[in-house]
């Protein structure tokens, strides 16, 4: 065999039975070896959709996702993607052709310096110089991106190595195990434990990257401690719990945001402290002590100082912190504020309102989806109304751009999604603005007939941008008018996808009915007041109790 039918032997013998990627002149041998290999590959049209559907291939299953690019402008476009899985802590490993190793530094056509520019985006790069280093590269590509904090590989291959023969015979490495946390520490979290009065549990993405969310739910159960999750970790947690708060941080809920700021201890579980969630971080939790789980050293202690840090294995660690407590008053308080601030709806079909409310129509959505079903979103109001508004039993149904913020990422992400659980529906939720930057992926949905529903809400602008510039640049709404956008229904309908378009409340239920009921792929277009905004919010650099709420 060549280096090209080695690669793809690795990644079979690993456990992947699909990739996503474009074609270009130095990756072309190893889609020769794709042409009767037994690896599924998905074309997608542009690498940056690649690396997304990879992303949310993998980030619906828990398992590796692989994405295929050719040098140069190939490499430059699935930067973003990279950046964002590794933002996310999500296992990508991205193959990339390079100019034959003859021409590397000579400013051949389509050459670009890879490592350097992976550096930043990656968790780990290698580019491969002896085709005997192949097998041994890609185990440990695959490992680094799996172990520990997951996060997305790079492995450049130049053409002349991917078409040089191998005669050895590949073996597959074995994982690394991560080891347990110190059992004084334990101790010490333990006392915390049971001399707190107002504990709150901080559970972030790491949760479900540690495969722990049966842990983290017993650890709820045997403690009874009110709890709060960051967009990352939504559906880590139990919803039925009457003294879950929800969302916590700039658009999180009222009663999550106050339990917090009146915690004496806090939990924090696979979270990160990020400025999203913590405010003004001087003031975030004042009068908390914090116990801090995490299996990445850097995060601990970065940001907020740990009383007891906790590093390693959640699946080890959690049943040794799960004790019953005596907080039943707290918990009590944590229900009352659930009760007094938790979000109203507008009753869709019989609302006497024309207007759509994008909040009330989420939540409706959220009660006719199947449990099972897969919900992405892109980046701005769209995504906080699905946080805010959406119920998750399992963190692996919701996909979203945390860390990065990446518009663009929803359409993509749901294709990789939807060929990864093939029974489940698959509903991408998007911006107008969002829906634009990688629309070309309807080309992909047409061509291997995916059911994807698109719910594109549509206000005809930047939406968060314009909030933004209203509350706090004096309404100066500078270049956030998209209302020269194509006619949405019939650019669906191009791709040979079902679409339609609604504009009043009554005919919310309907639609989304209809929606969902279609056998193939629909675009359901929503247009709703350029007025509505995400409440509550936490002005920039501000404690996260002084929300305005309009």
């Amino acid at each position: 065999m060549n280096g090209s039918d080695l690669t793809l032997d690795v990644l079979k013998r690993h456990g992947v039975d699909c990739v996503f990627g474009y074609p270009g002149g130095a990756i072309m041998p190893m889609y020769d070896a794709l042409y009767n290999h037994p690896l599924k590959h998905y074309l997608c049209r542009q690498e940056q959709g690649a690396a997304f559907a990879a992303l949310g291939y993998a980030k619906s299953t828990g398992k590796l996702g692989v994405c295929i690019a050719t040098s140069g402008p190939g490499v430059t476009n699935l930067v973003t993607g990279l950046a964002d899985a590794t933002a996310d802590s999500v296992p990508v490993l991205a193959i990339t052709g390079q100019v034959a190793t003859p021409l590397m530094g000579t400013d051949a056509f389509q050459e670009i310096d890879v490592l350097g520019l992976s550096l930043a985006v990656t968790k780990h790069a290698f580019q491969v110089t002896d085709v005997n280093e192949l097998e041994s590269t890609l185990n440990k590509a695959i490992d680094i991106a799996l172990s520990g904090r997951p996060g997305a590989v790079l492995v450049d291959i130049p053409k002349d190595i991917q078409l040089a023969e191998i005669h050895s015979k590949p073996l597959l490495t074995e994982l690394e195990t991560v080891a347990d946390v110190n059992e004084l520490s334990i101790a010490r979290a333990q006392k915390l434990l049971q001399d707190s009065q107002k504990p709150v549990l901080y559970v972030g993405g790491g949760v479900t990257l540690a495969d722990a969310v049966g842990e983290i739910r017993e650890f709820v159960k045997q403690t009874q401690m009110p709890s709060v999750s960051t967009l990352k970790g939504l559906g880590s947690l139990d919803i039925n719990d009457d003294a879950y708060l929800g969302m916590i941080g700039m658009h999180g809920t009222k009663a999550a945001n106050l339990a917090v700021q009146q915690c004496d201890l806090l939990v924090a579980v696979g979270a990160r402290f990020d400025d999203r969630v913590t405010g003004k971080l001087a003031e975030f939790a004042p009068n908390a002590q914090v116990i801090h789980l995490d299996i990445d050293a850097a995060e601990v202690n970065k940001l907020r100082l740990a009383n007891v840090a906790l590093k390693g294995n959640f699946k080890t660690c959690l049943p040794k912190l799960s004790a019953p407590l005596s907080i039943e008053n707290w918990r009590n308080e944590c229900k009352s504020l659930i009760e007094k601030y938790g979000f109203k709806y507008i009753q869709n079909a019989q609302s006497p309102i024309e207007q759509i409310d994008a909040p009330s129509m989420l939540n409706e959505l959220s009660e006719l989806l199947p449990e099972s079903s897969v919900v992405t979103t892109d980046v701005g109001q769209h995504q906080m109304w699905v946080a805010q508004h959406m119920k998750f039993k399992n963190p692996k149904n919701l996909l979203t751009s945390g860390a990065l913020g990446t518009m663009g990422f929803g359409l993509p992400t749901a294709i990789g999604a939807q060929v990864a659980r093939a029974a489940d529906c698959v509903v991408a939720v998007t911006g107008d603005g969002s829906f634009m930057m990688n629309i070309q992926e309807l080309g992909t949905i047409k061509r291997f007939c995916l059911p994807v529903k698109i719910l594109l809400i549509d206000n005809s602008k930047l939406g968060m941008v314009r909030q933004w510039q209203s509350l706090f640049f004096d309404k100066r709404f500078s270049e956030t008018d998209l209302s020269d956008n194509p006619d949405f229904v019939k650019l669906a309908n191009a791709f040979d996808i079902q679409a339609e378009t609604i504009t009043q409340s009554k005919e919310v239920t309907a639609g989304l009915k209809r929606m969902l009921e279609s056998s193939g792929a629909y675009l359901l277009h929503v247009k709703i007041d350029e007025d509505q905004y995400v409440w509550p919010l936490v002005p920039p650099n501000t404690a996260n109790q002084m929300m305005l709420e309009g």
